[in-house]
Parts: C-alpha cells; structure tokens; sequence
C-alpha cells in the first residue's frame, strides 16, 4: 500500500463520526472508504467520507481525533487528485469533506475551501458538502457556500453549559450558535447540523427545545443525530453508550417537527417525569391519545397525524377524495397506504358526524 493510500485509509477512517445522509453506513471502497445511500434518501449513491486533517488541538471528550500521535493529513492538491481519480473511474460519486483542527482555525478552512474550488476548477461537477469549523470566519463561510452543494456545523449538544463538560476549548454561542447563524445566511436551506445524543447527559426536553429554536431561527435542511458510544483512551470512556433507539426516536421526533406540522408543546406532552422519550414511536404515542381522524373529512394537518401517513399520502388521500369517498380500511390501498397502522386510527364517515365504530 502506497503512503497515499495509507493516508486514505486513515482519513477515511477517522471521518465515520460525521453524519452525512439518513441510513448512511461505512463500506469497504477499494484502499478507503465510502458511503452508501439509500437513494429514496437522496444524494448520491457512493460518498467518500474523510478528513482533510486526521489530529486536532481540540479537547472533545468523545472524540478520539485529539488522541492521535502521528499526524495524518493531505494537502488541498493531494485530495483533490485522490479524489478526482476515484471519481473519474467511477468510484465514487461525491465528496463529503471535513477536518480536525491540528493549528488556527483560518488555515484549515482555507484548506478546506481550496481543496473545493480546484475540484471545480479541475472539471467536478458533482456533489460537494463541507464542513464549517468552529470560530471560522465569514469570509469563509461566505466562500465554502459558493464551492459547495452542501454546508454544516455542528451543534454537538444543546447550550454552553452542556457543551462546556465535554469541550472546554469552543465557545458555545460565539463559536457555534454565530457561525452557524451566518452559514443560514450564506446557504439558506443548504445547510445541516447534528448532535451527539447522551455525550452530555442532556434531557431529550432541552434537545427538544433546542431543535424547536433550530427550525425557528435558522431552518437547517436536516439534523442528524449519533447515538454517543464511548471511545478507549478518551476522557468519557467510562461514559455509558447512548441507545441506538434514543437516536431513531429523535429522527421521528425531528420529522414531525419539520414537516407533519407536530408542534414541541405537543411532543412534551409524552415526555415522561425524568424528560426523556420511551422507546415508542412518538407519532404513534400522540395518535394513540387522541380521537380517529376521518379520512374523508379532515384537514391534511390532521391526516398527517395519523400513523401511516406522511405528506404524499395525504395529499392523494385529499385528491382522490373529491372523486370518490374511502370506505374502510382495505380503501387506503388506492392512495399507496399499507399495512394497518393508518386504519385503526381512521374513521370512514362520508358526512360529518361523529362514527363511533372503529375499523381494526
């Protein structure tokens, strides 16, 4: 294995902690790795995932980049061949690109922001997202988001006091909460952020209020959420592993908040005493306390309250309607609804009245 290929492999590697895409999974891809997509999903089908720089001088407590030794990085020119190679024997399909911070923060997002601008120069017209780094400049910013498809910054956790027991270097509202402010600015709904579910003991109730004063102020397109699972040698080690689950219910929860019209009052709702979420769908625990919804009759924003319908659904629910009313449960069938989620929650009057009787 050439010195390129070993820098791949380790750069690769050391990226698998950046959430990129909804079902996203690490493959094997020829000396490095990539990403997989499912493509309902969106995005491209094979992402290379890594990092321009494989240390960092930043003390985040469940990050394993800091504890590096050796040194690893590439320079602009380097990636960009590695890259454009890989992509060229059709490889790979897009570029997601972030780094550690081994020195100044401007330097590494000038090195970031280069190695885009020769891709594009060099011919790539293919799918880019950068990562903004911590304390980066607007200028930088300002230029990432006109290289790239796609920019992020991550919010780890959900204030200063929780983000200062893990990381003791960032500045949760200068740092973070500002830049992210002008990344919004920069590349409105082209923009991303994530969490690290459990690393700072956080309450699913201050990740709740957090993410409703995301979709307020900045709207990022999506937000991804890592299960934290303790690394050896770090300073949380001993930390107990987040459950895989906790990190499925917060996409459910996100989703509803973004496009069912769910609002955060209501998901506190089914928080229990202690804050946190069950192990239950929770679209499924708010449909379960309210009455059936009549499919005929209702409005889409109570229609998207029922388990088993999304927007899509919905908005065929109301198309097909107007020509002909649903009968029961087997009906749902017409407009692509599978499975009995969705009926038990329905009621099939074509007037309005009330209908007692509920189809199971």
């Amino acid at each position: 294995m050439s010195v390129l290929e070993q820098k791949l492999t380790r750069l690769t590697a050391a990226g698998r902690f950046d959430i990129c895409g909804a079902g996203e999974c690490i493959q094997s891809l020829s000396s490095a790795s990539c990403i997989s997509y499912n493509r309902r999903t969106g995005g491209c089908g094979r992402m290379l995932k890594m990092l321009l720089n494989g240390s960092c001088s930043y003390d985040c407590a469940y990050c394993s980049i800091h504890l590096q030794r050796e040194p690893v990085s590439l320079s602009p020119e380097e990636l960009a061949d590695a890259f454009l190679r890989l992509w060229r024997d059709g490889i790979v399909e897009g570029l997601f690109l972030s780094s550690g911070i081994p020195r100044d923060v401007d330097c590494v997002m000038h090195d970031l922001v280069e190695t885009g601008e020769i891709l594009r120069r060099r011919g790539y017209d293919g799918y880019l997202h950068l990562k903004i780094l911590p304390g980066a400049t607007r200028a930088d910013i300002h230029d990432a988001a006109r290289v790239a498809d796609r920019i992020s910054i991550n919010l780890e956790t959900t204030s200063p006091d929780r983000l200062g027991g893990i990381a003791g270097v960032k500045d949760y509202r200068q740092d973070i909460l500002k830049r992210q402010s002008w990344v919004a600015e920069e590349k409105p709904g082209g923009h991303t952020t994530q969490f690290v579910v459990g690393a700072a003991d956080e309450t699913d109730a201050e990740i709740l209020s957090c993410l409703a004063d995301q979709h307020r102020r900045v709207r990022p397109s999506r937000i991804y959420f890592s299960a934290f699972n303790a690394i050896p040698g770090t300073p949380l080690a001993e930390h107990p592993d987040t459950p895989a689950w906790r990190a499925r219910r917060w996409y459910q929860a996100d989703y509803l908040l973004r496009d069912y019209g769910i609002t955060a009052d209501e998901l506190r709702t089914i928080l229990n005493e202690e804050g946190f979420f069950g192990d239950y769908d929770p679209k499924m625990v708010l449909a379960a306390a309210n009455a059936p919804v009549n499919v005929n009759l209702a409005p889409r924003r109570d229609l998207l309250r029922v388990p088993g319908i999304g927007p899509k659904a919905a908005d065929r629910i109301i198309s097909l309607r107007r020509v002909h009313p649903f009968s029961g449960p087997a009906d749902l069938l017409r407009a692509g609804i599978r499975g009995k989620a969705a009926g038990r929650h329905l009621v099939f009057s074509d007037r309005d009245t009330v209908q007692t009787k509920l189809f199971l």
